[in-house]
């Protein structure tokens, strides 16, 4: 029953936003089959292509404008890695989904370089694609999916955006990380988003990197944590001690002033240093630059906790776990969602969970999407987890009442796993 209901719900959703989607295989069968599967899911306008060239023809001349694309990787003529490289070049913002029947580490390897593209890769899927497999892919990656029309609103002039900042329009939303073993619910993550007054709830996507080329990153910054330290204040007065992760831009890492400014806005705050985590993008490591390293030591020296966001998304991290007092890891997303159906994601997330109990760290899996990745999650003994299926981001007020269905649903989970257990 609860499938049939999910599966509605995917179609509804789709109903109403009418994506476009351009399928692209040499195979007419596959394409025909993987046609009626979407179909099937409730899509309806959809354009089939048998060759990249073809594919390509239609998105280079604007004839039509598409919102996800599925695209075989084994064509002849020109095959998928060249035709996702073109993608990139044209600059293609819509979601992006890559099947082959290859082995699943040249997926991985797809993957990569789409990413590299800056193509927003929604998932990998093995041929034949399994219809139950494609519905939850879409369900669960909803709202990554930008239309062309959403794509073309991205970006917001400077003025625009700090005068958002100085009349409080940055809004935090909170996502929850909760205890693998117990299920109790230890910290949320603060996400900035923008409630624009003409064009609704925009996602960091769409200005951060104005906040960047301007030099706002700074004041926007100094607004979450501010807005973070106020509802977690509130959420501790009632007797919910969450620890609150705030993200810190790479340009901070430059700033030697903000281990001082943090210290005093928690002091400030009346919260013990220890509620405070900040994590750090691992690509914000790479130069591993002396003001860096000044940052990262002087907050850890005035107890405010720190953590690796993304690990294994670059090279940088065995080198620096070593020169730097991280407190935590968050392993990619990537490593995390599928891992249970992946031997090669499987065993990168179990190496870098081991990596991190020998150095005496704390984990947390990111992107933990659906039931298969919370039982792998939990039957790898990592620390923390957080996802959708967990939670999806919620306004500070949402919290204490998710946190009461939350202990509701996690007796309901935990009592499975136990009745699992004693069979």
């Amino acid at each position: 029953m609860l499938r049939l209901v999910s599966q509605y719900f995917t179609i509804s959703i789709y109903r109403e936003n009418q994506m476009n989607i351009l399928l692209v295989d040499d195979e007419p069968f596959a394409l025909k089959l993987l046609s009626r599967q979407f179909n099937l899911l409730g899509y309806d306008k959809m354009t089939l292509c048998e060759s990249g060239h073809q594919a390509l023809s239609l998105l280079e001349n604007g004839l039509q404008e598409f919102d996800l694309i599925c695209c075989d990787l084994q064509m002849p003529e020109m095959d998928g890695v060249e035709f996702v490289r073109h993608l990139g070049r044209i600059g293609y913002s819509g979601g992006l989904i890559l099947i082959s029947g290859e082995d699943g580490r040249v997926l991985q390897t797809a993957r990569m370089l789409a990413k590299a593209q800056h193509l927003k890769v929604l998932g990998v899927l093995q041929k034949p694609v399994a219809s139950e497999v494609l519905g939850q892919l879409l369900q669960t990656q909803a709202s990554r999916i930008v239309t062309p029309v959403q794509a073309k609103q991205k970006t917001y002039p400077a003025d625009e955006l700090l005068w958002a900042i100085s009349n409080g329009h940055l809004v935090n939303y909170y996502q929850p990380k909760v205890d693998v073993a117990t299920g109790a619910v230890t910290g949320i993550e603060a996400l900035v988003r923008w409630q624009h007054p003409d064009d609704g709830l925009l996602l960091p996507a769409q200005f951060i990197r104005t906040a960047e080329e301007h030099e706002l990153i700074d004041d926007l910054t100094k607004t979450v944590l501010a807005s973070a330290l106020h509802e977690a204040k509130l959420w501790h007065d009632k007797g919910l001690p969450l620890q609150v992760a705030i993200n810190i831009p790479i340009e901070h890492l430059n700033s030697l002033d903000l281990p001082d400014y943090v210290a005093r806005m928690v002091e400030k705050s009346g919260l013990p240093r220890s509620t405070v985590i900040l994590e750090v993008p691992e690509n914000g490591l790479i130069n591993n630059s002396l003001p860096s390293l000044d940052i990262l030591a002087r907050l850890r020296l005035k107890r405010i906790f720190l953590s690796i966001d993304d690990f294994g998304s670059c090279h940088a991290s065995l080198t620096q776990l070593r020169n730097i007092p991280f407190d935590e890891i968050k392993i990619n997303q990537t490593f995390v969602h599928g891992a249970s159906r992946d031997t090669s994601l499987s065993a990168i997330y179990m190496a870098s969970l081991e990596l991190a109990r020998q150095l005496g760290m704390k984990t947390v899996a990111e992107g933990v999407e659906d039931r298969e990745d919370w039982e792998f999650v939990r039957a790898s003994g990592c620390d923390l987890a957080q996802g959708y299926f967990i939670a999806k981001p919620m306004l500070a007020a949402e919290i204490a009442g998710w946190i009461a269905d939350w202990e509701d649903r996690q007796r309901d989970l935990f009592s499975e796993r136990s009745m699992v257990g004693q069979t």
